[in-house]
């Protein structure tokens, strides 16, 4: 029954990215509709769990046909491994440290708002 409830979600998400056109994966508007129904209780965790826990101890094999994918590009890949490890580490560094600035900044301008705000009730 879970595994069943499972699929249902992954086959109305398909239904409303195809009848609506949103520019999301089918998967992930079911995922989200699955997350709500668990939320709301309208789908009871009992009811999904042991499927989702198989699908998870299983979930290694998912990966197979990408990885047997990316062998028939080794010889591209071994052509290119810098420009390719070089973007890989650009791309997980630039968010992180955008990020990182982001969010120092914020809490100066917080830590600033308070001080005036501060300043002002003693001034008043």
């Amino acid at each position: 029954m879970g595994f069943a409830i499972l699929v249902l979600f992954q086959l109305v998400g398909w239904l409303i990215q195809h009848l609506t056109g949103l520019p999301l994966p089918a998967n992930v508007i079911g995922l989200m509709l699955f997350i709500l129904a668990l939320f709301l209780k309208w789908v009871p965790l009992q009811q999904v769990e042991g499927a989702a826990s198989f699908l998870l101890k299983y979930m290694s094999l998912f990966f197979v046909p990408v990885i047997v994918g990316s062998l028939a590009f080794f010889p591209y890949l071994r052509e290119h491994w810098a420009v390719i490890a070089s973007s890989g580490v650009v791309s997980l560094l630039l968010p992180l440290l955008v990020t990182g600035w982001l969010v120092q900044s914020r809490l100066q301008a917080r830590r600033n708002r308070r001080r005036e705000e501060d300043a002002h009730v003693h001034r008043g």
